[in-house]
């Protein structure tokens, strides 16, 4: 480690200056009445004895100190120097006291944020691979139930074999959900997944979602529609195919949440600052106060139980939120118990 030492020179002017100073005195008191010298050789020799014992002191302390800190300071900081990014190992050492303990104390703070912060991420990674364990356990087992049935002997039944066989499949399937998503998130956050940028109508786009939805959503008598009459396209700029996941995920989770009966509407509004932000509402559940922080979360349900029953990844909102962001977009919620909920977010207007 190369280390620099910011001179100071405060200490070592007033500490040799208190040692002239009694040095002079004492030595004067001698000569004077024990000695007897003459009064101008005194005088001139207390000159001489004094500038050359302040500047000999000078010289002592400033190295001593430069050393003494040197030595013991640097043991410290190659005691911590696994901390590369550490703003105190990066900068010069200083032989002023006072500066030295500001930055020792700015760094035991910023460690101890930075600890403070890897328990965080080490809780979240641990929650994280608890769910995708979970996530995983439950399709494997049943597709090995099944699987270990039919050699059991029920593959001698022509009708169980079709059963079961069947319901195996949407087990894997479930897997390959999983799988999928996850591949899309990990590739979202390491910066893998190139978009393809194009200007495409958004309205058109919703109209392909609720097409492709349209059964599912009739299955719980859920109405899907726009909040008005578009006539005019609306186009903007982004990953067409991306984007209409990202609507896609955000209906399904309205019709998944969604009550018989209800309906989800899609609006859009172009704002003032070059963006258009699309809306999905719905009279749904709803969801409560506490639970809105940690709905992006991966695998977070705010329904433990009803939530897997409707099948799906887990990774919906998730990966509508890494979408969204990487086309540099935010996404907003607005939710009231048992009223309904409201998801938005922003996306280029194309020019």
């Amino acid at each position: 480690m190369s280390l620099n030492f910011k001179r100071t020179y405060k200490f070592a002017f007033i500490s040799a200056l208190y040692i002239t100073v009694f040095g002079v005195g004492f030595v004067g008191f001698l000569s004077h009445y024990i000695f007897h010298s003459d009064q101008e050789q005194l005088t001139l020799f207390l000159l001489v004895f004094g500038f050359s014992l302040y500047l000999f002191s000078f010289l002592v302390i400033q190295y001593r100190v430069e050393f003494f800190i040197y030595r013991r300071v640097k043991k410290i900081y190659d005691d911590v120097s696994f901390l590369e990014s550490s703003t105190v190992i990066s900068q010069p050492i200083t032989t002023d006291m006072a500066t030295l303990t500001r930055e020792v104390k700015k760094f035991a703070t910023d460690k101890k944020m930075e600890i403070e912060t890897l328990k965080i991420k080490e809780a979240y990674r641990r929650e994280f691979l608890g769910n995708v364990s979970h996530e995983l356990k439950t399709p494997l087992f049943t597709v090995q139930g099944y699987i270990l049935t039919l050699l059991g002997g029920a593959m001698k039944d022509k009708t169980l074999r079709k059963k079961y066989l069947e319901r195996a499949e949407k087990g894997v399937e479930r897997l390959v959900y999983i799988v999928q998503d996850l591949d899309m998130i990990s590739k979202f956050e390491m910066g893998d997944l190139n978009l393809n940028f194009e200007n495409f109508n958004i309205v058109q786009v919703t109209q392909n979602v609720f097409d492709l939805l349209e059964m599912k959503a009739e299955n719980k008598n859920i109405i899907l529609s726009f909040d008005n009459k578009y006539s005019k396209p609306i186009f903007v700029s982004g990953d067409r195919e991306k984007i209409q996941q990202a609507i896609t995920n955000l209906v399904v989770n309205s019709i998944k949440y969604g009550k018989e009966n209800g309906f989800v509407e899609v609006g859009f509004e172009i704002l003032n600052n070059g963006k258009v932000i699309v809306r999905v509402k719905d009279n749904g559940e709803g969801i409560e106060k506490q639970n809105i922080p940690r709905l992006f979360e991966r695998f977070y349900r705010v329904d433990k139980s009803g939530a897997r029953t409707e099948g799906g990844s887990g990774l919906g909102l998730s990966i509508v939120k890494h979408i969204i962001e990487a086309h540099n977009g935010k996404i907003h919620v607005q939710s009231e118990f048992n009223k309904g909920s409201e998801f938005s977010f922003t996306i280029e207007k194309a020019e």
